[in-house]
């Protein structure tokens, strides 16, 4: 989950970003791939050109961050015992300060879903109903009224002792979207809902969240590995969250980074 502050730099389409139809100027999703709303069959209209600041930064074409701090170098994979499962509201895709990417340039096996309220993803429901997963909704346990869902990381262990694969499922989204993801999506009423108790605090420079406790989503997936045994997963995915942090706003400040961070030099002794 992001915060709900708004993202105020512009960018280029991202991997896996809406992207225009050059015959229709329509926009296509990147669940879906459609030109068309799958809620209300109305098509998409062409985004709007960004005028705001970044909206003419040069931007790497594999990592689409700024050429100026490129995260390149310090892309790595690694394996882990649970899934993610993202599942994005589509404004989500339009922001370079978006960190559900993140997770799956280091986790290959996360799987990205596009949110709409009332057009649920097919392959998504497919998955759900599939017995070799074990599907967690992650999501604060401070309502009554699912308490009788809410299980602990415990559980996370279980699954894999009965044979099944953990999958933490992120909403991805400002926390106000989250909120409405969560409520208004009938198929994730019958899942368990994994609350992450942490002590971290964020360290995500690139949105002012409304709480030091507000982990952004890269942050929330990182946790939840750790705490599951995904330990090795985990630190990837913790140091590439800072190398993508700081790079990102260094080069706000149009600052050069010439040294490596400590997690940056860390990927690069992953990497070998």
């Amino acid at each position: 989950m992001q915060h709900d502050s708004p993202d105020t730099c512009a960018e280029r389409p991202l991997d896996g970003a809406l992207s225009h139809d050059p015959g229709t100027g329509l926009s296509h999703d990147p669940g879906t791939g459609l030109s068309h709303d799958p809620a209300t069959g109305h098509p998409r209209p062409p985004r709007r050109e960004f005028k705001a600041r970044g909206s003419f930064v040069a931007r790497c074409p594999g990592c689409h961050l700024p050429e100026l701090n490129c995260l390149c170098p310090y892309a790595v994979r690694a394996e882990s015992e649970a899934r993610v499962w993202l599942l994005t509201h589509p404004m989500e895709h339009h922001k370079p300060t978006n960190t559900g990417r993140l997770i799956r340039d280091v986790l290959p096996d996360t799987e990205v879903f596009t949110w709409y309220r009332t057009a649920p993803d097919a392959r998504l429901l497919a998955l759900l109903e599939d017995p070799r997963y074990a599907p967690f909704v992650i999501f604060p346990d401070d309502q009554p009224d699912y308490a009788e869902r809410v299980v602990g990381i415990d559980a996370v262990a279980e699954a894999k002792a009965a044979g099944r694969t953990p999958v933490y499922v992120l909403l991805d989204g400002t926390w106000r979207q989250a909120r409405r993801i969560f409520r208004k999506s009938p198929y994730l009423d019958r899942l368990p809902v994994l609350p992450l108790h942490s002590e971290r605090l964020t360290r995500y420079r690139l949105r002012k969240p409304a709480s030091a406790a507000h982990l952004c989503t890269a942050e929330v997936a990182a946790e939840l590995l750790l705490q599951g045994g995904d330990d090795s997963a985990a630190q990837a995915l913790d140091d590439y969250f800072d190398a993508f942090n700081e790079s990102y706003a260094a080069s706000r400040r149009f600052e050069k980074i010439e040294a490596p961070t400590a997690a940056m030099r860390r990927l690069l002794e992953r990497k070998g």
